[in-house]
Protein backbone atom coordinates (compact mmCIF):
# COMPACT_ATOMS: atom_id res chain seq x y z
CA UNK A 1 0.00 0.00 0.00
CA UNK A 2 2.91 2.35 0.71
CA UNK A 3 4.21 1.83 -2.83
CA UNK A 4 0.87 2.88 -4.33
CA UNK A 5 0.83 6.14 -2.34
CA UNK A 6 4.42 6.74 -3.31
CA UNK A 7 3.50 6.43 -7.01
CA UNK A 8 0.50 8.75 -6.62
CA UNK A 9 2.76 11.42 -5.12
CA UNK A 10 5.78 10.88 -7.39
CA UNK A 11 3.94 10.85 -10.73
CA UNK A 12 2.39 14.36 -10.44
CA UNK A 13 5.72 15.75 -9.24
CA UNK A 14 7.51 14.30 -12.26
CA UNK A 15 4.87 15.66 -14.66
CA UNK A 16 5.02 19.08 -13.04
CA UNK A 17 8.80 19.15 -13.27
CA UNK A 18 8.81 18.19 -16.97
CA UNK A 19 6.11 20.72 -17.82
CA UNK A 20 7.97 23.60 -16.16
CA UNK A 21 11.32 22.99 -17.81
CA UNK A 22 12.21 26.06 -19.89
CA UNK A 23 12.62 25.56 -23.60
CA UNK A 24 15.84 26.88 -25.06
CA UNK A 25 17.09 27.54 -28.51
CA UNK A 26 20.22 25.99 -29.95
CA UNK A 27 22.64 27.64 -32.35
CA UNK A 28 24.82 25.20 -34.28
CA UNK A 29 26.98 27.77 -36.10
CA UNK A 30 26.73 31.00 -38.06
CA UNK A 31 26.54 32.13 -41.67
CA UNK A 32 26.09 35.51 -43.36
CA UNK A 33 22.61 36.97 -43.76
CA UNK A 34 21.04 36.99 -47.22
CA UNK A 35 20.61 40.79 -47.12
CA UNK A 36 24.11 41.61 -45.81
CA UNK A 37 26.88 39.01 -45.60
CA UNK A 38 28.50 40.88 -42.68
CA UNK A 39 25.52 40.13 -40.40
CA UNK A 40 25.94 36.71 -38.77
CA UNK A 41 22.83 34.55 -38.59
CA UNK A 42 22.46 31.13 -36.93
CA UNK A 43 22.85 28.35 -39.51
CA UNK A 44 19.81 26.49 -38.17
CA UNK A 45 17.53 29.56 -38.42
CA UNK A 46 14.90 29.07 -41.11
CA UNK A 47 14.54 32.01 -43.51
CA UNK A 48 10.88 33.04 -43.77
CA UNK A 49 11.07 35.94 -46.21
CA UNK A 50 12.85 39.03 -47.54
CA UNK A 51 11.12 42.40 -47.90
CA UNK A 52 12.40 45.40 -49.86
CA UNK A 53 10.93 48.74 -48.83
CA UNK A 54 10.31 51.53 -51.32
CA UNK A 55 7.66 53.27 -49.24
CA UNK A 56 9.55 53.49 -45.92
CA UNK A 57 11.90 56.44 -45.43
CA UNK A 58 14.25 54.66 -42.99
CA UNK A 59 14.24 50.98 -43.98
CA UNK A 60 15.97 49.51 -46.99
CA UNK A 61 15.37 45.73 -46.67
CA UNK A 62 14.48 43.18 -44.03
CA UNK A 63 14.71 39.45 -43.61
CA UNK A 64 12.76 37.33 -41.16
CA UNK A 65 14.04 34.10 -39.63
CA UNK A 66 12.46 31.42 -37.46
CA UNK A 67 14.44 29.88 -34.63
CA UNK A 68 12.35 28.23 -31.93
CA UNK A 69 12.53 29.91 -28.50
CA UNK A 70 15.18 32.48 -29.49
CA UNK A 71 13.55 35.30 -27.52
CA UNK A 72 12.38 33.17 -24.63
CA UNK A 73 8.82 33.39 -23.40
CA UNK A 74 6.98 36.16 -25.31
CA UNK A 75 10.29 37.39 -26.75
CA UNK A 76 11.28 39.00 -23.45
CA UNK A 77 14.85 37.68 -23.27
CA UNK A 78 17.81 38.89 -25.29
CA UNK A 79 19.73 35.97 -26.85
CA UNK A 80 23.08 36.91 -25.29
CA UNK A 81 25.20 34.41 -27.24
CA UNK A 82 23.82 35.72 -30.54
CA UNK A 83 24.54 39.31 -29.54
CA UNK A 84 28.07 38.26 -28.50
CA UNK A 85 28.58 36.87 -32.02
CA UNK A 86 27.31 40.14 -33.51
CA UNK A 87 29.78 42.01 -31.30
CA UNK A 88 32.63 39.74 -32.41
CA UNK A 89 31.70 40.53 -36.03
CA UNK A 90 32.12 44.25 -35.29
CA UNK A 91 28.50 45.27 -34.65
CA UNK A 92 28.06 47.66 -31.73
CA UNK A 93 24.66 47.98 -30.08
CA UNK A 94 23.34 51.53 -29.77
CA UNK A 95 21.77 50.84 -26.38
CA UNK A 96 20.22 54.27 -25.86
CA UNK A 97 18.11 53.75 -29.00
CA UNK A 98 16.74 50.33 -27.97
CA UNK A 99 12.95 50.14 -28.14
CA UNK A 100 11.51 47.06 -26.42
CA UNK A 101 12.06 44.11 -28.75
CA UNK A 102 14.03 46.22 -31.26
CA UNK A 103 17.81 46.54 -30.93
CA UNK A 104 19.85 48.90 -33.13
CA UNK A 105 23.40 47.97 -34.07
CA UNK A 106 26.00 49.89 -36.03
CA UNK A 107 29.11 48.90 -37.96
CA UNK A 108 30.99 51.70 -39.75
CA UNK A 109 28.27 53.48 -41.79
CA UNK A 110 25.72 50.64 -41.72
CA UNK A 111 22.88 50.57 -39.19
CA UNK A 112 20.67 47.53 -38.66
CA UNK A 113 17.74 46.87 -36.37
CA UNK A 114 17.01 43.41 -34.99
CA UNK A 115 13.56 42.64 -33.64
CA UNK A 116 13.57 39.64 -31.31
CA UNK A 117 10.34 37.70 -30.72
CA UNK A 118 9.60 34.33 -29.09
CA UNK A 119 10.23 32.12 -32.11
CA UNK A 120 11.40 34.60 -34.73
CA UNK A 121 13.79 37.44 -35.28
CA UNK A 122 13.83 39.99 -38.08
CA UNK A 123 16.83 41.97 -39.32
CA UNK A 124 16.18 45.38 -40.88
CA UNK A 125 18.91 47.10 -42.86
CA UNK A 126 18.42 50.84 -42.55
CA UNK A 127 19.01 53.35 -45.38
CA UNK A 128 22.39 55.12 -45.57
CA UNK A 129 20.89 58.49 -44.58
CA UNK A 130 19.13 57.00 -41.52
CA UNK A 131 19.45 58.97 -38.30
CA UNK A 132 18.06 58.08 -34.92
Amino acid sequence: MKNVWFLFILLPLLLLNCGCTPSTYEITGYTGSAINDEIPVPVNAKQLGITTYSDKPNMKTSIKYELKHIGGEQGLYVPSDYFEKLSEAGWVEVEEERMGHVHFLKKSDTVIAIEIREDTFEIFEMRQDFTF
